[in-house]
């Protein structure tokens, strides 16, 4: 193998090093906010659980007001 062949090769190693390691950071920043995304979501739901359990005043969300 000729020089200029292996250090062709060793620049593009070096090169894919460098991308995959960017793309872990990018993989591992996304795992990071799809779960702060999830906490946020079950935090809502168990919110909006608590409203429906307390009630609306005893009417449905949907029925219009005894004034129309």
């Amino acid at each position: 193998m000729n020089e200029e062949r292996l250090i062709d090769l060793e620049s593009k190693i070096t090169l894919l090093e460098d991308l995959t390691e960017e793309l872990n950071k990018t993989v591992y920043q996304q795992q990071q906010k799809i779960e702060r995304l999830e906490a946020i979501c079950a935090s809502l739901a168990r919110h909006i659980e608590a409203l429906e359990e307390a009630g609306n005043g005893g009417m449905p969300a949907n029925e219009r007001p005894p004034h129309y």
